[in-house]
């Protein structure tokens, strides 16, 4: 079974990094270089964010109907494009949009795509951990 950090680490920030490529080239004409740069990856792994060929895309889409989700990567994307480089109150603001996401049990329904087989009293227990309200 696969813990938040492996599902954050594997599908999650993949999925805000191809959200915010994309935002950052398409909303604030930023290059492919530029953007590896910004968020500290290669310009390879932009131009397939940017094809669709790096990050999974139905997590895209998920991430892209949650409106709080949403203004928080605008904000992450605007930091980003003003500064040309992570500062500490862009990370700041990304631990925040990790958070919310595992708050609100995005993460959870990112597990169960992932591993549909789940025993519901391990999910219980991990949602406590999440909300620091142990059970």
């Amino acid at each position: 079974m696969l813990l938040p950090s492996e599902i954050e680490a594997k599908s999650v920030i993949p999925a805000v990094r191809a959200i915010l490529a994309r935002k950052l080239i398409k909303e604030y004409d930023l290059k492919e270089e530029v953007v590896a740069k910004v968020l500290g990856i290669t310009q390879a792994a932009v131009s397939n964010y940017l094809r669709g060929t790096r990050g999974d895309n139905e997590l895209i889409s998920k991430l892209g109907s949650f409106q709080e989700v949403m203004n928080m990567v605008d904000d992450i994307a605007r930091d980003l494009s003003t500064n040309k480089a992570y500062t500490p109150i862009t990370m700041a603001k990304l631990i925040e949009l990790f958070n919310y996401m595992r708050y609100t049990f995005i993460i959870c329904d990112v597990h169960h795509r992932i591993e549909s087989n789940i025993d519901e009293q391990v999910c219980e227990q991990c949602k406590g951990i999440l909300t620091g309200a142990r059970i």
